[in-house]
């Protein structure tokens, strides 16, 4: 569960903010998808919704802001 849940987060906390639609943040994931296989280059989800025209550099940035106001989920509990 590595960067495909933060894209995942990503993508579900920009429609949450209604800077995108779910269509659009398909579209950008199958953007990225392609260019991981095609191309082997890996853009993040945020710079690829900016290029395709679906969010502004502020919209990416209060998205990453809030992505860190939030812990991530534990994987596995170090409790003994």
């Amino acid at each position: 569960m590595g960067n495909e849940y933060l894209t995942y987060r990503f993508g579900f906390m920009a429609v949450q903010k209604g800077f995108v639609t779910p269509e659009q943040v398909s579209n950008a994931l199958e953007v990225q998808f392609d260019e991981n296989v095609g191309a082997k280059k890996h853009r993040l989800i945020g710079e690829i919704l900016v290029d395709m025209g679906f969010m502004d550099t502020s919209q990416v940035n209060k998205v990453l802001e809030s992505m860190s106001e939030k812990p991530l989920p534990l994987l596995f509990d170090m409790r003994v």
